[in-house]
């Protein structure tokens, strides 16, 4: 980072925590870097987070240890924090604030950019179109994840998000014919996670084409705000500089969340809901709306934050929020998790509300749109015959209904409990969709059109 020198006292007023404490300094921009000079010379990075008049609020990256509130000097930069991006990134392990873990150099840096990133005008932005084929048929048929779409995964503790993100980064392709890359973002994590992450990248060779940025549950909390910021800087560049499409896989974000909520407590802040800061909703905003396509530009970025909602709650205020601000969500579901559905993704309150621009003919296939549509109501007539049958016996509903029973159970068994180490292309999909669709006699598919069944159907005509 190139570092100039801007202002220079020497003593604290105060340490509480990770916050230090020194008197007012003029001409201190709010979020500016500052660095913390011990007796011993080592030195410690810090963020302007709070001015007043009478005093100037720092928030240490790292711990306090061996800092002299008498002697310890803090040198003011001229610049928020910066990281040197590169294409040369792909491939390598960094930790949350962008150095390098892997035991090699930092890479050269071909740009230095603020990890806050450029304001974009909307004007500038390119609706989201084209397809991104994950290898997954929950997501790639019925809930279609789009080129510069943001779109979440709302997750629980003990569910296998971890599995499902490692499944993303190795099997997600665009279909666009730009280069893709993956950047990798983990808030939090334990460090048994981050060895999953990183032998899993490797054994299915996602890591050649991968970014990792990894902070651990012992960093700071502090370092967590940064953790995503730096990664979709290097995202932006690969993008908007280097014509790549870019997925970007950020876990978990209520790990983020909740260092923000650490960080305003800390600050006496009046807490909003559940004790969340109550600029959460803007705050969050910053991170989620660095997804998009901008006219004249190639590249693109495409999210999938992956957040676990506290005693799964839906209603929480980080999976809320985000449905405010994200285009659908992917639900996993403990229910699901524990009859051994890999992935357990809950189709009904699942939705990607950008999808219809990106499938039909020349994007997937022309039968895509009428077919989701068509599963979406014969599995949701299933659900509703398997709570009927449950209380009456299956013996004594009628021909249609235990049809019904017998998609479902087809449905949630072959097409839903793909398994994590599986890769179908969108046809692979599509044609297995259809083949459990042919259970039903066609005055059943009354969603698909008569040009679609004469060349997809698969069961037996009717007399």
């Amino acid at each position: 980072m190139d570092i100039q020198i801007k202002k220079s006292y020497r003593g604290l007023k105060a340490i509480n925590g990770p916050l230090i404490f020194v008197k007012a300094v003029p001409d201190v921009s709010f979020g500016e870097l500052a660095e913390i000079q011990l007796e011993d010379g080592t030195t410690k990075l810090a963020i302007v987070i709070d001015i007043t008049k009478e005093i100037t609020v720092l928030q240490l990256y790292g711990n306090t240890a061996g800092i002299n509130p008498t002697t310890t000097q803090v040198k003011f930069l001229q610049k928020n924090f910066e990281i040197g991006v590169s294409k040369q990134m792909l491939g390598r392990v960094f930790d949350g604030l962008g150095r390098p873990i892997d035991g090699i150099r930092m890479p050269d840096a071909e740009e230095i950019r603020d990890i806050n990133g450029f304001p974009l005008n909307p004007v500038a932005r390119s609706y989201p179109h084209d397809f991104i084929q994950t290898g997954i048929s929950a997501i790639d048929v019925m809930n279609t994840l789009v080129r510069g779409q943001k779109l979440p995964i709302f997750s629980s503790a003990g569910l296998p998000h971890n599995q499902l993100a490692a499944q993303l980064a190795a099997q997600a392709k665009s279909k666009s014919g730009n280069p893709f890359a993956v950047v990798f973002a983990a808030m939090g994590i334990r460090h048994d996670d981050a060895t999953f992450f990183i032998e899993s990248f490797k054994e299915t060779g996602a890591l050649n084409n991968t970014a990792l940025f990894l902070n651990y549950a012992d960093d700071p909390a502090i370092e967590r705000l940064v953790t995503p910021r730096a990664a979709l800087t290097l995202a932006e560049y690969l993008a908007f500089e280097k014509d790549m499409d870019v997925l970007v896989i950020l876990t978990d974000m209520t790990a983020y969340a909740e260092s923000l909520r650490e960080i305003a407590a800390a600050r006496n802040e009046v807490p909003s809901r559940k004790g969340f800061p109550g600029y959460m909703y803007s705050d969050l905003s910053t991170i989620y709306e660095r997804a998009g396509r901008v006219k004249g530009k190639e590249g693109s970025v495409t999210q999938v934050p992956i957040l676990t909602m506290p005693g799964d709650d839906i209603t929480h205020p980080v999976p809320d929020l985000t449905g405010f601000i994200t285009e659908g969500q992917i639900v996993l579901d403990r229910i699901m998790h524990g009859q051994n559905f890999a992935p357990p993704i809950n189709l009904m309150p699942s939705l990607s509300r950008l999808m219809k621009d990106a499938i039909g003919e020349g994007l997937t296939r022309e039968d895509h749109p009428k077919l989701f549509m068509q599963l979406y109501a014969s599995y949701a007539r299933s659900i509703e015959m398997k709570a009927i049958a449950a209380i009456v016996s299956e013996e004594e509903m009628s021909d249609t209904d235990r049809l019904y029973l017998k998609f479902g159970r087809e449905f949630e068994r072959k097409f839903i409990n793909q398994g994590f180490n599986v890769n179908r292309s969108i046809e692979e999909s599509l044609n297995l969709a259809w083949e459990i669709l042919s259970i039903f006699p066609k005055s059943e598919l009354t969603n698909i059109g008569t040009k679609e069944l004469i060349r997809y159907y698969k069961g037996k005509d009717e007399d």
